[in-house]
């Protein structure tokens, strides 16, 4: 359903203009003209977990790792006619993965609304800026949170950052990701999990407080 949302908001406009960035970039007529596709059939796990920590591939394997993802999830698009259009579509989501990598950005919902800012901000998409009504399902603090950090930054490396569509990952997994960021125009956000980690740590902190607080006065 969500899926299909996607395909009927990009078109006739949005799904275009994402493909004429692409023609009008060297390495993105590449990626037109050879349409690659990204699986696990396409891409080896065992060899990007092979690869030196810091580099494209180690990353994109490591995040799927820890985020419990695979690269096969992502649905066939179905309701766009052009054939072109279609595969940029497809690119797209087949790529969102490495997006979510290169910005250490989890799957947990606040990551992911922080990552549809991005893309919206970078590739327009109406889908991304639409996911973003999902930030009024985060609690109070993770609002917070979103507006205060992860939105600013979505919109400053979104806007700033060269398109990611025209990211040929697939000869982009040997090289070091601080690199790539670099020359994509991203900085890489504050790291959420550590951000949320601190939070539980001092929630537990002030509650093992209270607890011995109410041991000294014979409360409990």
């Amino acid at each position: 359903m969500i899926a299909a949302l996607g395909e009927a908001t990009a078109t006739p406009y949005f799904i275009y203009r994402l493909r004429n960035a692409m023609l009008s970039d060297a390495t993105g007529r590449r990626i037109l003209r050879d349409r690659p596709r990204i699986s696990s059939k396409t891409l080896s796990m065992h060899y990007l977990r092979s690869l030196p920590a810091n580099s494209v591939g180690r990353s994109y394997a490591a995040w799927l790792d820890r985020e419990g993802v695979s690269p096969d999830t992502r649905d066939a698009v179905r309701y766009i006619d052009d054939e072109e259009c279609a595969y940029v579509m497809q690119r797209y989501r087949e790529c969102h993965d490495f997006t979510h990598a290169i910005t250490g950005l989890p799957v947990i919902l606040e990551g992911e609304i922080a990552v549809k800012a991005f893309e919206f901000a970078n590739t327009l998409l109406p889908m991304t800026g639409l996911s973003l009504f999902a930030v009024t399902k985060l609690k109070p603090v993770q609002k917070a949170r979103f507006f205060d950090i992860y939105l600013p930054w979505a919109i400053r490396n979104g806007t700033q950052a060269k398109e990611t569509i025209n990211v040929y990952w697939e000869e982009q997994l040997e090289r070091d990701v601080d690199d790539l960021r670099a020359e994509l125009g991203i900085e890489k956000p504050v790291d959420l999990r550590e951000i949320r980690k601190k939070a539980m740590q001092g929630k537990n902190t002030e509650q093992d407080a209270r607890e011995r607080a109410g041991d000294s006065l014979g409360l409990n």
